[in-house]
């Protein structure tokens, strides 16, 4: 026999990332109030760094 509910099933619902207003991407995370992505939120500048390209 299993306990009622899995622990699992507990995290459904839960949003942690959301799309960010700036890039569009969906990598601005709620926690942090900033996007992983183009660094909306930390700071104006577009976030980008040399060994990307």
């Amino acid at each position: 026999m299993s306990k009622g509910t899995p622990s699992m099933g507990k995290k459904s619902g839960k949003k942690n990332m959301i799309y960010c207003r700036r890039c569009g991407e969906r990598s601005f995370q709620l926690g942090k109030d900033k996007c992983s992505s183009c660094g909306y939120g930390k700071s104006a500048r577009l976030r980008g760094y040399n060994w990307q390209k």
